[in-house]
């Protein structure tokens, strides 16, 4: 019985034109395949997941391929001994190396002392060097003489999460590439092909799902996938349920329905939202990245004509559409600023339910305090002055800001509430 093969591994492209979202790159190296006019040295940066190691793997097969009908056209056959070799990390003239476990200098030294040597079967011999970002200091001076003038038959290519960690010195010596994040609908397309190889069908949502949960990262959405079928217990439709349950995503309406319970102010209904969300699924962190998200679509749709979002149901756009048309955009980035600042705090947090709720809170005092605006407005109007107002309402105001000379010379309402709120942000109040 022959094991199972991962979908992240079963679909890894084999050649340029199977190679998802890096346009930029296959025209590039295929250019310089066909004339001839290839560097010896390239770095390829990306998060993870994007098609790094695959990248270099199609690069290696593609400039020792024996099939040259192809190779001139910048393209590997995938069946030949090199190319067959290549793909399943077995032939004798391409290294790949792991730098997270070889970092050292000696380690370098076998490199160097190899390049010495000419390939044994491949046109040329290729050093593919994964998490390059990890070596040490003193392994990248010694790479540095080699990388420069290395032997015409040899080629390196490395991979990196972390760009920033490699030497400017041995950046200089490479010809860089920079692997992007596929956009959600090239990873949606992506998902739709592979399904539709493997005789499955998924609900349109499920996919929007995978795809916003991976970001960006190709192998992410495919071992989502691969998880979910299985959750699925291989059936032949997929539904968005089942990816929501696994990944602890808390239902839409459920959030919507907590963030109009911060909007009012009630503290007692916005706990009880909290805590049923919690018991179905107990990622706060999730929570409040839904909430974060909810309020980005509702600000977006209260200030941009005919602004579209995916992954929403039509019941439930018309919700959030509803909520922007009878909101004031201060009151919600005041929530935003609240719950974005409260993030890493929530993540650190020993009991990240209780500090949540201690959230809810502070969320809901600060939309219960009255208007300031209309506030000032009443209490000019009733010509008290900027003592009575700390003293009525509670407002440490600092003297010094308010009383500079020119804003003595405040000549109407609108200047002075101007000057008041400039002092005050949602947060301070809080």
């Amino acid at each position: 019985m022959s094991s199972y093969l991962v979908l992240a591994r079963k679909y890894r492209p084999q050649n340029f034109s199977e190679l998802v979202g890096q346009e930029v790159l296959v025209k590039t190296l295929t250019n310089a395949i066909k004339n001839n006019r290839l560097h010896h040295a390239y770095i390829l940066h990306g998060i993870r997941g994007v098609g790094k190691t695959t990248t270099a793997r199609i690069i290696a097969k593609t400039l020792n391929c024996l099939n040259d009908e192809t190779r001139f056209n910048g393209e590997a056959c995938g069946t030949c001994k090199n190319c067959v070799a290549i793909s399943n990390s077995h032939h004798q003239d391409v290294f790949e190396i792991d730098a997270a476990s070889r970092t050292g200098v000696g380690d370098v030294r076998e490199i160097i002392d190899s390049v010495a040597y000419a390939p044994v079967e491949a046109r040329y011999k290729i050093y593919i060097i994964d998490e390059f970002h990890m070596m040490s200091d003193s392994a990248f001076n010694a790479l540095l003489k080699t990388l420069e003038e290395p032997p015409v038959n040899v080629k390196f290519i490395f991979a990196t999460t972390e760009i920033r960690e490699v030497p400017q010195t041995i950046l200089s010596r490479c010809q860089r590439f920079n692997l992007r994040r596929l956009d959600e609908s090239e990873i949606i397309d992506h998902l739709k092909n592979i399904l539709l190889k493997e005789g499955f069908e998924a609900e349109e949502q499920a996919l929007n799902l995978i795809a916003k949960s991976s970001e960006g990262s190709v192998r992410d959405a495919l071992s989502i996938l691969d998880q979910a079928l299985a959750n699925n217990n291989h059936q032949n439709f997929l539904p968005s349920l089942v990816i929501e349950k696994m990944l602890g995503l808390s239902d839409r309406f459920a959030i919507i329905e907590l963030l109009e319970n911060f909007l009012k102010g009630d503290v007692k209904m916005a706990h009880k939202n909290f805590a049923n969300i919690f018991q179905n699924s107990s990622d706060v962190e999730q929570v409040g990245k839904d909430l974060l998200e909810l309020i980005h679509k509702i600000l977006s749709i209260k200030l941009i004509n005919d602004y579209q979002i995916d992954a929403f149901s039509k019941s439930q756009f018309d919700k959030l559409k509803y909520i922007a048309e009878n909101t004031d955009i201060s009151d919600l980035i005041r929530i935003w600023q609240l719950i974005s600042k409260s993030m890493s705090d929530i993540s650190n947090s020993s009991s990240s339910k209780m500090y949540f709720e201690m959230l809810i809170i502070r969320i809901c005092h600060l939309i219960a305090i009255p208007d300031l605006k209309q506030v000032l407005i009443n209490i000019h109007q009733k010509k008290s002055s900027i003592s009575s107002i700390t003293n009525s309402e509670n407002i440490e105001i600092d003297s010094q800001e308010l009383h500079k000379p020119n804003d003595l010379k405040i000549a109407d309402n609108s200047e002075l509430i101007a000057q008041i709120l400039k002092n005050f942000e949602g947060s301070r109040i809080v």
